[in-house]
């Protein structure tokens, strides 16, 4: 695939999650936070949680197509970047003006880093499978970095 072509994949990734719908499902949001609270106070144990909705949604992944495949996991995303974002807002609100630039410095870094990341595996693999395997990646960076910047927030508020 050409750089255009390329370029216009990634966005469609970037941007499906919001296509699909602007909230995340109320059931596949339940899901997630039931998750996180059963897992107690400390976000490794939280990781487990990632992948509750995607996974089942896409467990045909051999019969399915690769863009009921990339659905699932947009699904998941969404709820994780609802987390990501009230966790990033509750956290700011806690630090002082100058945390608060070192703070949006580390997301605006991490964002490109799992753009970059993610989107390597269509450099790597190529082709019709690489689609659902970034879609998949980025869903489970964002709950990775949700998770992270969750037990910030929690610990700003001393929960």
């Amino acid at each position: 695939m050409h750089a255009a072509g390329w370029l216009g994949a990634a966005l469609f990734l970037v941007a499906a999650p919001a296509l699909a719908q602007d909230k995340p499902n109320a059931r596949d949001a339940a899901a997630i936070q039931n998750c996180i609270k059963a897992r107690g106070g400390s976000n490794w144990k939280w990781e487990s949680c990632i992948g509750i909705v995607s996974e089942p949604c896409a467990k045909d992944k051999g019969s399915m197509p690769p863009s009921e495949i990339m659905a699932c996991y947009a699904r998941e995303q969404l709820v994780w970047d609802d987390i990501l974002n009230d966790g990033f807002r509750r956290l700011r609100a806690k630090l002082d003006d100058d945390q608060q630039v070192k703070l949006r410095d580390m997301q605006r870094a991490w964002i490109a880093s799992r753009e970059k990341t993610c989107n390597f595996l269509y450099d790597y693999f190529q082709g019709t499978m690489a689609n659902p395997m970034i879609a998949a990646c980025m869903s489970r960076e964002t709950g990775r970095r949700a998770l992270y910047i969750l037990g910030f927030a929690n610990d700003a508020e001393g929960k």
